[in-house]
């Protein structure tokens, strides 16, 4: 079963580890107590907001091939306007993409959710509203932000296996999640910042300069600014080229 994949995290062998640390030292110096569960602590705050970081579930944030090649990924659409546009892009360059979907764009625009699919292309959930403070709302907030829209894309016929949280932000409350719902977390190891394709300018510049061997990209399938549909086109053509 998929839970014996996930038998115990990092993060709960490190506080199990932490906390005898604490007992032992507490035995010589209380003060000394202190020290294994603040790391622990600061460990906790600081691992949601890693991408990479699996310390709270597995997280696959890079590829394993051995081969020069990287994932490419794109967040946050379907979008009329953007979507189309990359679609032709992949295929002038003969390439294809894995688009991480919101559950309300893909009800408001299930044809192009359709046709991401007829392209060969893979689709997985992004949640459903993209709350990037989703991973710490409640179980059953997150539950149904995954829920929702797994639904709307068996709708159309799609069941998305892999998951990627909001800002790639994860938590203790996200592992039980994925238990239940058979999934898998995709995160990525390079992106440019571009704040959701706010900050185009140099975009290729910026992913072309750290990109490395099996990295899983982060672009975006959306646009703010209508006026900036050209701009942004080309710089994903350098990118792909």
């Amino acid at each position: 079963s998929f839970e014996k994949y996930l038998p115990q995290s990092p993060g709960g062998r490190i506080g199990c580890v932490a906390f005898l640390a604490a007992a032992l030292l507490a035995w010589a110096d209380l003060r000394w107590a202190v020290l294994p569960l603040g790391v622990f602590m600061v460990l906790c705050l600081a691992a949601p907001f890693i991408p990479t970081c699996s310390f709270f579930l597995p997280v696959i944030s890079r590829g394993t091939c051995g081969r020069k090649a990287v994932a490419l990924t794109f967040d946050d659409g379907p979008d009329p306007m953007t979507t189309p546009e990359l679609l032709r892009l992949l295929k002038k360059y003969r390439t294809t993409g894995t688009f991480f979907v919101t559950g309300h764009r893909v009800v408001r625009y299930p044809h192009l959710t359709k046709e991401i699919i007829a392209q060969g292309h893979s689709v997985a959930n992004h949640s459903f509203h993209h709350d990037m403070w989703g991973a710490f709302r409640s179980t059953k907030t997150m539950r149904h932000e995954i829920e929702a829209t797994q639904r709307a894309l068996k709708d159309l016929g799609i069941v998305a296996l892999a998951y990627r949280p909001p800002m790639g932000i994860t938590s203790p409350r996200l592992r039980r999640v994925m238990q239940k719902e058979g999934m898998f977390v995709v995160n990525f190891s390079c992106r440019a910042w571009d704040g959701g394709n706010r900050r185009i300018r140099n975009l290729s510049r910026r992913i072309l300069k750290r990109v490395r061997t099996n990295d899983i990209l982060l672009l975006h399938d959306n646009l703010a600014q209508p006026s900036l549909l050209s701009q942004w086109a080309g710089e994903v053509d350098l990118i792909l080229r």
